[in-house]
């Protein structure tokens, strides 16, 4: 059965609702069994030797680990001091800049996309087009998860730690703790907008590496807004980039020891579909016009 919108008669007459309500089922239906057997290829653990971290990954994550322990001392209260006294048209724009950090930028657009894949990938398409959309799915499936994952983790992770965030009266006082409460205000270590902008800066450089330097000037852009607008201190800032950056490469590796999207050898990404042959996959389901050529 070909997943398309049931079409208007001759007369222009809309589609019965009867009609759409099959469509609608055919189509939910399709999305929970792609879903179900995907994830059925993604949890089982992979073999310890393809998550196992590197020395020169063990070397950075220690030494930025001392970077966070020595911004704390050394760093923490003079940035907050400096950013309660800068002058407004200063913080004004990160005000705005710092938004862009929320992990609903790239969640729900993957998130959207992945599902859609997911309905309308079908038996009744042609091996070619099944192929692209697959390989589609793949990518924004690792793109979601790699976001997700370390979001996630920071989500609840923070509100364990219960750092107090510099805008609160102890501003000055970068070991006020509260931990285990569940409160925003004292939920300032890791930061999780920094997580969210590290972790969407490395896997979508991973897959298209002529964006890196791009997306990792918007990391470095959502990362200072943090500190400028009184929401982290230096030092959670860098312990969520830390976990934005370990969680995507986890997720990256995961998907490699699947021979999804990465090389096992070099994580280097396989080369994606080409515009030609997505458009002409697009077609076959149902959508636009198909190229003269592939």
């Amino acid at each position: 059965m070909m997943l398309v919108p049931p079409k208007q008669t001759h007369s222009m007459q809309p589609a019965r609702p009867e009609t759409w309500a099959r469509w609608r089922h055919a189509l939910l239906k399709t999305a929970l069994q792609n879903l179900e057997k995907w994830l059925r290829i993604l949890a089982p653990v992979p073999r310890a030797s393809v998550l196992r971290p590197h020395v020169p990954a063990i070397a950075a994550t220690v030494a930025t680990l001392a970077i966070v322990v020595v911004a704390m001392f050394k760093v923490d209260v003079a940035a907050s001091e400096w950013s309660l006294h800068a002058p407004s048209w200063f913080k004004a724009p990160f005000e705005e800049i710092t938004n862009f950090g929320l992990s609903g930028w790239f969640l729900v657009p993957f998130g959207i996309v992945t599902l859609a894949l997911a309905a309308i990938i079908s038996p009744a398409l042609s091996r070619m087009t099944q192929s692209v959309l697959l390989a589609l799915a793949a990518r924004f499936g690792f793109l979601f998860l790699a976001v997700g994952v370390p979001g996630l983790f920071v989500a609840i992770v923070k509100r364990l730690i219960g750092r107090a965030r510099p805008f609160i009266a102890a501003h000055d006082n970068p070991f006020a703790y509260k931990p285990f409460i569940w409160d925003p205000a004292w939920a300032s270590m890791p930061s999780g907008h920094s997580t969210t902008a590290a972790s969407a800066a490395l896997a979508i450089g991973a897959i298209w590496p002529s964006t890196r330097w791009v997306m990792w000037l918007y990391a470095v852009a959502i990362m200072s807004s943090r500190v400028f607008v009184l929401a982290h201190h230096p030092s959670d800032v860098i312990a969520g980039a830390l976990v934005g950056v370990g969680g995507a490469c986890l997720v990256r590796r995961w998907f490699a020891a699947r021979r999804l999207v990465f090389r096992t050898r070099d994580l280097a990404a396989y080369p994606g579909p080409s515009w030609r042959r997505i458009k002409a996959a697009l077609h076959d389901v149902g959508f636009g016009h198909s190229p003269t050529n592939i």
